[in-house]
């Protein structure tokens, strides 16, 4: 492993650890991501200063607003923390929410949208861009009802910011996903096909190169999903090293994590960390800025659906109690039966009652 991603590897870890400290009892997939934020820029993450900025986030905010949400907070702190001047940035992303809630619903993925384009030093949000934004989002959702979701306003208000027009964007986007989708998830096919939209180069070009890359990486060893993991994969495709040297660096940071003893043994578990391997060696090409956003997308998407899935699993175990205890009661009046005038006993259950009379 050469020096530089060495070099990385560790800073992610150290930064993990000052995130875990500072949001000990916030949700642990999160402190991958907020902790890459820090290696991406360079910088060092300290327990005390996300917390400062946590602070910020509380005092800026009503008690019930989204920037507050424990899916998120983490990773707004980390934002914050990255400048010297963390009151303005969270002024300015108050702003840039508002605006956006005028045309959109609002969720933490709006929240995330807000800060993100506060990076944008060469560029401000307006008012006629976040029209272009909810147009794109329009479009895609009209085109792909069914794999649109919250996610895809992140990426259609950075695709409102590019000098393509909506058509060359949306066909683009189109052309990309009809090849990928032949491989990879619908949802995820989307998602990397809107990444790659941002970037020069012809569609067939990007695609092939993405797939090129996954499937060099499936023989290099590396347990790579299809799925949500595609997207980051899409972005740091953008850069332009070659195929070969992704790989190899993909599969040392890879190998490196798993050494840590932070990540599972189930498939799941080694295609995020597969997926954090990618988000690391990020860190040393021009693709750094797509990969983060993408694997913040993907994270919250995961949280939220794990959530629904606790949902639903509670949900099962009220009925499954709820049948239980009809089937007790049917057995139990199934048992009783009444006296009748001729001193018979008649079946009081209906099933029962039914079957006697025949």
């Amino acid at each position: 492993m050469k020096p530089e991603l060495e070099k990385l590897c560790s800073e992610y870890i150290a930064n993990r650890d000052a995130v875990k400290k500072a949001f000990r009892w916030d949700n642990s997939a999160l402190y991958a991501v907020c902790a890459n934020i820090f290696c991406a820029n360079g910088q060092r993450a300290d327990a005390d200063s996300l917390k400062e900025c946590r602070t910020v986030i509380k005092k800026n905010t009503g008690a019930f607003s989204r920037f507050r949400s424990k899916k998120i907070r983490s990773i707004l702190a980390g934002l914050l923390a990255l400048g010297e001047t963390p009151e303005k940035r969270m002024a300015q992303a108050n702003d840039y929410y508002r605006l956006l809630r005028r045309h959109f619903k609002g969720t933490e993925y709006l929240v995330l949208a807000a800060f993100l384009l506060t990076d944008l030093a060469d560029q401000n949000l307006t008012e006629e861009t976040a029209v272009r934004g909810r147009e794109l989002y329009r479009q895609m959702n009209r085109k792909h009802r069914m794999l649109t979701d919250k996610t895809d306003s992140v990426f259609a208000m950075l695709l409102a910011f590019s000098e393509k027009t909506d058509e060359e964007l949306l066909e683009e986007v189109e052309a990309c996903y009809r090849v990928l989708k032949t491989k990879f998830s619908g949802g995820a096919a989307q998602t990397a096909a809107q990444i790659l939209s941002m970037s020069g180069g012809t569609a067939e070009g990007k695609v092939q190169r993405v797939t090129e890359l996954y499937d060099a990486l499936r023989e290099a060893g590396v347990k790579y999903g299809h799925s949500s993991e595609l997207s980051p994969l899409a972005a740091l495709s953008l850069s332009d090293a070659p195929v070969s040297a992704l790989v190899e660096e993909i599969r040392e940071a890879d190998e490196f994590l798993g050494e840590q003893k932070i990540y599972g043994k189930k498939d799941e578990d080694l295609a995020q960390r597969a997926m954090h391997a990618v988000m690391i060696v990020s860190d040393q090409y021009a693709g750094t800025s797509q990969v983060n956003i993408t694997v913040m997308t993907n994270t919250l998407d995961m949280l939220i659906a794990q959530q629904q899935a606790k949902r639903i699993t509670f949900a099962l175990h009220a009925l499954e109690f709820g049948a239980k205890f009809l089937d007790k009661s049917d057995k139990t009046s199934g048992e009783k039966a009444e006296k009748t005038d001729d001193g018979n006993e008649r079946p009081v259950n209906a099933e029962t009652a039914e079957k006697a009379g025949q």
